[in-house]
């Protein structure tokens, strides 16, 4: 092997953190079907062809340079999938909302005997629903929206200003997490950013997978709530009376104190990209 060629190698070995990153950032914005060893796969040869055909006498930053191609390639990627159905994404808001609802006047998360009866249908056709849903709702830095491929995979480049607006996203969501009960936060961690199964995470938790995904189903409530009392208020849920209303507000004030924008703006990098803790 040649000199260059260590050279490439080391660069790309150095490197393949960015692909998990970047695969990471996509899978929160597209489906859940979508393969995520696809996505590394393609990141990972976007990432060798960027190390090929990097000039470093230019003076742009190596993983700047790759993540451009990168990102390139992750859409090149999700534009051969199959998205859902419109009516997918339609029954997939209806049991959301439907859950919402019923915890709200509970206080507690539903059953699917009670989703069931709330929306007059079996519990069968909820399970059913269910698989749809876990396929076709999409979480985002702004909330949980369904989107057609187009809507997914023309994203301009972010200019200046919203790349501070993204970079302060990032900054809440981070002190979200931070802010989170601890079993709820441990799910997240260990299922998002450990990756972990989730029968390795209800193992450690001495709980179901079926109360593991609960967990996870009420996080991604919380921080999409939480972001958006900060971000966009017109979003967020309405405000009610009651203990659990409480809890939450109690866990957005636990949000904002945890920091200032020049804090969350240190989560990130110029480029948008996490920096090393």
């Amino acid at each position: 092997m040649s000199g260059d060629d260590r050279r490439r190698a080391d660069i790309v070995q150095e490197h393949m953190p960015l692909v998990g990153h970047l695969v990471r950032e996509m899978l929160a914005r597209v489906p859940a079907h979508v393969n995520r060893d696809d996505l590394m796969s393609a990141g990972y040869a976007a990432l060798v062809h960027a190390a090929r055909g990097f000039d470093d006498s230019r003076g742009v930053p190596f993983a700047r340079f790759a993540a451009a191609r990168v990102r390139g390639a992750l859409l090149d990627e999700l534009r051969g999938l199959d998205w859902a159905s419109r009516s997918v994404r339609q029954r997939a808001r209806r049991t959301d909302s439907a859950r919402q609802e019923l915890t709200a006047e509970l206080g507690r998360n539903p059953t699917a005997q009670e989703v069931a009866d709330h929306l007059g249908c079996s519990v069968e056709d909820i399970e059913s629903a269910d698989d749809d849903v876990h396929r076709a709702v999409v979480f985002s830095l702004q909330g949980f929206t369904t989107a057609g491929a187009d809507d997914m995979v023309t994203e301009p480049s972010a200019g200046p200003e919203e790349m501070l607006i993204r970079r302060e996203r990032l900054g809440y969501l981070r002190h979200a997490i931070e802010a989170l009960p601890d079993r709820l936060r441990a799910v997240v961690q260990g299922y998002f950013f450990e990756e972990r199964p989730m029968a390795r995470i209800a193992e450690e938790l001495g709980v179901t997978e079926s109360r593991v995904s609960q967990l996870r189903a009420e996080a991604l409530t919380l921080l999409r709530d939480g972001l958006n009392i900060h971000l966009d208020p017109a979003l967020a849920a309405p405000v009610r009376e009651g203990c659990v209303a409480r809890r939450r507000a109690a866990y957005y004030e636990q949000i904002a104190s945890r920091g200032t924008l020049k804090s969350r703006l240190a989560v990130t990098g110029p480029d948008g990209l996490p920096v090393a803790a």
